[in-house]
């Protein structure tokens, strides 16, 4: 019998990552070969994302670039725009299944025996009200990256008036400590050397079980994982500020495993407007984080997810945010410009941002980014690191991480993929990558 071939496109965030890549590996245990999107494959995966702008026109597009390199191919969306709009998207040309936030793992046992809608009808949707995405399932990403990202937690409690991810993924819920530490163990065994935990509010992690009972908390995670042996790398990928507690923070400090690396959401540096967005704390709070992390680790990185052009934001707002941010002793800034999304407290608020001033104020904040990169990156010339290299390799160049989230680029060795080497950072190029030699040995330059 011919083996079927299933291929993969992942919009979004680690999250969707980890949990396409867990799908993935459903498929090859009942015999599907995993295929390259291009390759003409027998079954398409969609994993959809409803926090990026243009969800629709997204899927749309890669729906019709499948169907190009297979015409034949059988065609499944799954991920948050599939929960949020499971109706919308069963009417896109050449769609056949769609499946919500409850039933997604189950997308191999639905799809045996399916028979595709007759041509011109729309698929058929397979998803529950979001109140039914109660059970936690693990996932994890492996072979598609040097790094692998483990979800832990899934689903939000909090009711951020511009979010839908409550809607799309449900209320807070984790796996346990127990279940964490024997699965990192497991890939621990397979050789990965660094892992990344994420979830939506990895912050929330404890709450387990049907009743949703708070056992253990992600200080009891960060602990316990750092005595796994055979990992050499854990990275917190995203932790509200209000969650990532003094405890946490020093922890790390003194850590044998977890990274000086820290990914906090800010959102806005007004104390007006993150009141408008219902977030849980103060740029006060989020200021006395950041302080306490540069004193016990001077040399951490802090990135910053940053939303410009939120209802009621004026120009003034705006310059407090900025000014806040240029102040703080923080790594990188991710910015994006507010979107409108449906059934959310956001859009009925009033004030509305004309695009262009979003559009301006997103450039602003983008490349104030740039000069704290490259600040904090010169910051680190000539000091002696060691970098893990990724298998990702562009214009004969390979890139790796040092421990605090430098970007290093060298010149493409197959024997350095998936590895650990000491280098000396050397300057850094215009591209804001950062060029290291071998210690006593010049052979890494750009």
């Amino acid at each position: 019998m011919e083996t079927r071939k299933v291929a993969f496109y992942t919009l979004g965030c680690k999250l969707n990552f980890s949990e396409t890549s867990a799908i993935g590996r459903q498929f090859e245990e009942h015999g599907f070969v995993k295929a390259a999107f291009e390759d003409a494959a027998d079954i398409y995966v969609i994993n959809t994302c409803s926090v990026t702008d243009h969800a629709d026109r997204k899927c749309r597009k890669v729906v019709k670039e499948a169907l190009k390199h297979n015409p034949e191919a059988f065609v499944a969306i799954v991920g948050c725009y599939a929960q949020l709009k499971p109706q919308e998207i069963a009417e896109i040309p050449g769609v056949h299944a769609v499946l919500g936030a409850a039933e997604k793992f189950q997308l191999v046992e639905t799809l045996a025996g399916f028979r595709k809608p007759a041509a011109g009808q729309p698929g058929q949707v397979f998803a529950s009200p979001i109140s039914e995405a109660t059970e936690f399932h693990a996932a994890h990403s492996y072979g598609d990256r040097t790094r692998t990202f483990l979800k832990v937690q899934d689903g939000c409690d909090y009711s951020c008036s511009f979010c839908t991810i409550p809607l799309a993924r449900g209320k807070s819920r984790s796996n346990s400590v127990q279940s964490v530490v024997e699965r990192v163990e497991k890939l621990a065994e397979t050789g990965v050397k660094e892992i990344v935990l994420t979830g939506v509010n990895l912050g929330d992690f404890g709450l387990q079980g049907p009743e949703r009972e708070r056992k253990e908390n992600f200080y009891d995670l960060v602990r316990a994982l750092d005595e796994v042996a055979g990992i050499e790398r854990f990275r917190i990928s995203s932790c509200e500020p209000n969650l990532l507690s003094d405890e946490i923070i020093r922890f790390v400090a003194q850590s044998k495993r977890f990274m000086p690396h820290f990914h906090i959401p800010l959102q806005s540096g007004s104390n007006k407007i993150l009141g408008l967005m219902r977030r849980r704390y103060r740029r006060e709070l989020y200021q006395e984080r950041v302080a306490l992390i540069k004193e016990v680790m001077p040399h951490a990185c802090i990135g910053v997810d940053v939303i410009v052009g939120f209802p009621g934001e004026t120009e003034a707002d705006f310059l407090e945010t900025y000014q806040f941010l240029n102040d703080l002793d923080v790594s990188y800034l991710h910015v994006f410009p507010y979107s409108e999304r449906e059934n959310t407290l956001a859009p009925t608020l009033p004030g509305r941002v004309q695009d262009r001033h979003r559009h301006e104020r997103t450039t602003q904040l983008r490349s104030l980014s740039e000069k704290k990169k490259r600040y904090f990156y010169e910051q680190h010339v000539g000091t002696e690191t060691q970098v893990l290299f990724e298998d990702d390799v562009t214009n004969g160049q390979m890139e790796g991480f040092t421990p605090n989230y430098i970007r290093v680029t060298a010149k493409y060795d197959p024997i350095l993929v998936g590895e650990m080497k000491r280098l000396r950072l050397t300057t850094v190029n215009p591209q804001n990558l950062m060029e290291a030699e071998e210690v006593g040995i010049e052979v890494f330059q750009h």
